[in-house]
């Protein structure tokens, strides 16, 4: 009754989305949600845990984050007013869409273009506000089809396209001459470039990030939460000092806790060398990972993120039930249907995590 009172109300393409609600319930191994595993050393948790504490618990925090932004900057070698920062990469792709929402001339809605499959919460919050979403599959190997991401932009005539690279779920980065071609290819549009997973991307991954230099209509997206620190929740984007200026009058005022940015900002100017051994285990463990998976017969696409793509000889919710069942959890893509049937995706974890995954998967295979 009380939805039908408000369905007068409720944005149409509602109805055709889901709540993104990660996987509930208690695993002894959870590898789904690409977070990075436990490795701070005790030092830099006791470190971090001190920063955190506001000054004071009765005052706001800092509205404009500047010890923040400038920490931010200065690992981009950028000004803080080219730096957007928010809870998490999700807020600062929410705030895009919100800011850039004014349709083309005679078009009836504004438009992004993104790959596919790709991150799921560009197509759901560009929906949420009443975005036409055009998605391009990627190819064969997973990377951009430059012509296809080409021939949607003179379709779409989109405000903003997303580029996740290296992407989520394929493991893959695309390859910068194909993303050039693509931006080139639309000049009108935010070609924003998701980063979120770079630090673990192999040698030539800091010519993506060059690209926001190279051409005024690309804007990059980080995050501290892939490289062991996603409690914070806290994402920034790296943009033209003027697109950050607009785009930030669309930002709630205090959207980032004190004990956030202080951690975000310690963490920036102090722990660089923790970041750097994470990602180092991170990268050897996902080798080693995909060696062991390999072996049993699944086929692994080379990852330059902090998880990987497996296609299983079967439908992949018959391995990753079977692996719940056994207390393991990854996720699984049959839901999409097509080529990702057989797909599911394995964070990388601890080495007893990963040795315990393919010791489960040979048991159920």
């Amino acid at each position: 009754m009380t939805a039908r009172f408000f369905d007068p109300l409720l944005r149409a393409e509602l109805s055709e989305l889901q709540p993104y609600q990660p996987h509930a319930g208690a695993f002894e191994v959870r590898l789904d949600a690409n977070e990075s595993p436990p490795l701070l050393s005790a030092e830099a948790i006791a470190a971090l845990a001190q920063a955190m504490i506001p000054a004071q618990y009765n005052r706001y925090p800092d509205p404009r984050a500047m010890a923040l932004r400038e920490a931010i900057a200065a690992q981009h070698g950028a000004s803080p007013d080219e730096i957007l920062v928010g809870t998490g990469s999700d807020e600062i792709i929410a705030l895009l869409l919100t800011a850039l929402d004014r349709p083309r001339p005679r078009a009836p809605a504004p438009a992004i273009v993104t790959p596919s499959p790709t991150f799921v919460m560009y197509r759901l919050s560009a929906r949420a506000r009443g975005f036409k979403v055009v998605e391009v599959p990627l190819d064969a190997a997973w990377d951009l089809d430059a012509n296809g991401m080409k021939r949607a932009v003179d379709f779409a005539r989109p405000n903003l396209i997303f580029v996740a690279t290296p992407n989520n779920p394929t493991s893959t980065r695309v390859s910068v001459d194909r993303l050039r071609a693509v931006i080139e290819a639309a000049p009108e549009a935010l070609v924003v470039v998701d980063e979120a997973y770079v630090d673990f991307a192999g040698a030539g991954a800091e010519a993506q990030g060059a690209l926001r230099s190279a051409y005024p209509n690309v804007a990059v997206l980080r995050t501290l939460s892939k490289v062991g620190f996603a409690a914070l929740r806290v994402g920034w984007l790296v943009g033209p000092a003027e697109l950050v200026r607009e785009i930030d009058k669309t930002r709630q005022p205090y959207n980032l806790p004190a004990p956030s940015q202080q951690g975000a900002t310690f963490v920036l100017r102090e722990l660089g060398a923790e970041i750097a051994r994470t990602r180092d285990v991170v990268v050897a463990e996902r080798a080693r990972l995909s060696t062991g998976l390999a072996a049993l017969g699944f086929s692994v696409t080379p990852s330059e993120a902090n998880f990987v793509w497996v296609e299983c000889e079967r439908p992949a919710s018959e391995v990753v039930g079977a692996l719940a069942q056994r207390g393991v959890l990854v996720k699984s893509f049959q839901a999409s249907g097509g080529r990702l049937l057989k797909r599911m995706r394995v964070t990388v974890g601890l080495p007893a995590e990963n040795d315990r995954l393919l010791h489960e998967i040979a048991a159920c295979r």
